[in-house]
Formats: C-alpha cells, sequence, structure tokens
C-alpha cells in the first residue's frame, strides 16, 4: 500500500441529498429538529437514569450507555449534514473526512456490541432470574461496556488506516452526504483488496457476531416466555425485552439494506442512510420512554421533584 502523503486528493465533494435551494432549506430546519431531539432525548434518559436510584440495574446502566454512544453516533454525521445543505458544493477535507469515518465506524460498531449485551442481560434476567444480580453484577456490566467500546474503536482504526493510506488520485466525488468505507475504496486508485478483506472479516466479527448473539438470546427468551405459566409474567417478560427488540430491528434493519443492496439507486440509499444515521438515534430513546413503564414513571418522579423544589 503506498502512502497517504502521495495522494494527489486534497478533499472530496460529497453528492449531498439535493440540490434544489427550497428543498435544501426544508431538510436544514427538519434536520436540526431531529438533531435538537436526539440531544434532548438521549441526554435526558442518561441524567434520568444516573439520577433515579430505581433505575439503578445493569438494563439502565447499558440502556445510558447506548444513548451516549447514539449522542455521539448522530453529532458526527448531522453537523457535516447540516452544514452540506447550506452551500452549493459540500465539500470535506481529506483529514476531517478520516476522522469522521473513524468516528463513525467506530461509535456504529460499538452501537452493534452494546446492542447484543443489552440482549445477553434480558436473556440472563429472563432465563436465569435467579442468578442475574450474581452474574450481572457492575463489574461485570462495567467491563462489558468497556469491550464494546474497545472492540467498535480498535475495529475502526484498523479499517481507518488501511483505508487512508492508499491513494487517492481523483475523482474525489463521494456518492453520499458521508464519507463512508464502499465509497471511499471505489474512489481509490490502489490495490484495494486488503482493505476489502479486512473490512469484510469485520464485519463478521463484529456485525455477525453481534446479530447471532441477539438472535439466540432471542430465541431462548421466547422459548422461556412461552413457558411461562402465568399470562401476566409473560406480559412482564415481554414487555422488558420489545423496547430492545424494535431497537435491533431498526438498527439492523437498515443496516443491512444500505451495504446488503449496492445495485440499490442514491435516492433510496441515501433516504435507509439517513434513517439510521440521523433518525434512529432519535428514535431510540423514545422507543425506550413510551415503551418503558419504568423510565415513565422515573420522568414523572423528576418532573415532580422539580416542580416542588421550584
Amino acid at each position: 500500500m503506498e502512502a497517504a502523503n502521495q495522494t494527489s486528493v486534497t478533499e472530496f465533494q460529497l453528492l449531498g441529498l439535493t440540490q434544489d435551494p427550497f428543498l435544501q432549506a426544508l431538510l436544514f430546519g427538519l434536520f436540526i429538529l431531529i438533531y435538537t431531539m436526539t440531544l434532548l432525548g438521549n441526554i435526558g434518559i442518561i441524567v434520568l437514569i444516573r439520577t433515579d436510584r430505581s433505575l439503578d440495574t445493569p438494563m439502565y446502566l447499558f440502556l445510558s450507555s447506548l444513548s451516549f454512544t447514539d449522542v455521539c453516533y448522530s453529532s458526527v454525521i448531522t453537523p457535516e449534514l447540516l452544514s452540506g445543505l447550506l452551500v452549493e458544493k459540500a465539500s470535506i477535507s481529506f483529514a476531517a473526512c478520516a476522522s469522521q469515518l473513524f468516528f463513525f465506524s467506530g461509535f456504529a460498531g460499538t452501537e452493534c456490541l452494546l446492542l447484543g449485551v443489552m440482549a445477553y442481560d434480558r436473556y440472563t434476567a429472563i432465563c436465569h432470574p435467579l442468578l442475574y444480580r450474581m452474574i450481572m453484577h457492575r463489574g461485570v456490566c462495567l467491563n462489558l461496556i468497556a469491550i464494546s467500546y474497545a472492540g467498535g474503536f480498535l475495529q475502526s482504526a484498523i479499517l481507518t488506516g488501511f483505508t487512508f493510506t492508499l491513494s487517492f488520485c481523483g475523482p474525489n466525488h463521494i456518492d453520499k452526504f458521508y464519507c463512508d468505507l464502499p465509497p471511499l475504496l471505489k474512489l481509490s486508485c490502489s490495490n484495494t483488496f486488503i482493505s476489502e478483506l479486512i473490512t469484510f472479516v469485520f464485519a463478521i466479527v463484529i456485525g455477525v457476531a453481534s446479530l447471532l448473539t441477539i438472535l439466540i438470546s432471542y430465541a431462548y427468551i421466547i422459548s422461556t416466555i412461552m413457558a411461562a405459566p402465568s399470562r401476566d409474567g409473560r406480559h412482564r417478560a415481554f414487555s422488558t425485552c420489545i423496547s430492545h427488540f424494535t431497537c435491533v430491528v431498526l438498527f439492523y434493519g437498515t443496516l443491512l439494506f444500505v451495504y446488503l443492496q449496492p445495485s440499490s439507486s442514491y435516492s433510496i440509499n441515501a433516504v435507509v442512510s439517513i434513517f439510521y444515521t440521523v433518525v434512529i438515534p432519535m428514535l431510540n430513546p423514545l422507543i425506550y420512554s413510551l415503551r418503558n413503564q419504568d423510565v415513565r414513571a422515573a420522568a414523572r418522579r423528576l418532573v415532580l421533584r422539580r416542580i416542588f423544589q421550584h
């Protein structure tokens, strides 16, 4: 592989979403509203979990980590998207593109691993309730969170390093509104076999392994719930999983749609890419707060405390 300082490309042109000034203004207003809701929703979840003692459980510790990841994940993409809607031709420097890919890939990998960890947590709570506190004590939870971040950013560092040691001789137009790995590899004038192989390996290790963990965990969970004698017990157990399962379906469904359909038109992929990079981080706190009685009750207690203190 050739050194990055031999490249003739100093910046990349982002294709963006539209060149229509009216649509750009409309989308700017929509995305800044979504981004504001993302920050408020996820930071609100984190504050709620940290301040309410009733939410001091492994499930909510993982949820606060997921919310933090969503804030960072969205902040890597959305500000660049918003700035691109304010100019006629959006561009990003070589170094900024490398940074965006590193953090985007790192937080995306971390989210995959956290969703797998949360599925394992639900499996332990439902299938082994008597041993749950012993297995999922705070030290184990913190270690699992640390492993998720370490795994996500380790694969990101390797992928970004291999990608940006390739030569980019032109053209420099990325057919997305952010720097992503597949379009960057298409633009390289070097041999990308090793980079593509490493990308495939990490997709298997991070993505497929996490998805398999989720599927296997839910197979055991569903089996245990269906065998429960009490209808109320089945409903309670199911209600603790539905929010997480909804987030998994949304995240993995859109992710697989984009990366497993290379022949799709740009307009379709752009809409789906917006969904998993911008919209899903906003939806996750809504899904957990609307579907979870504990979160709703904690939110009411927090509001009442603020009112009485005032």
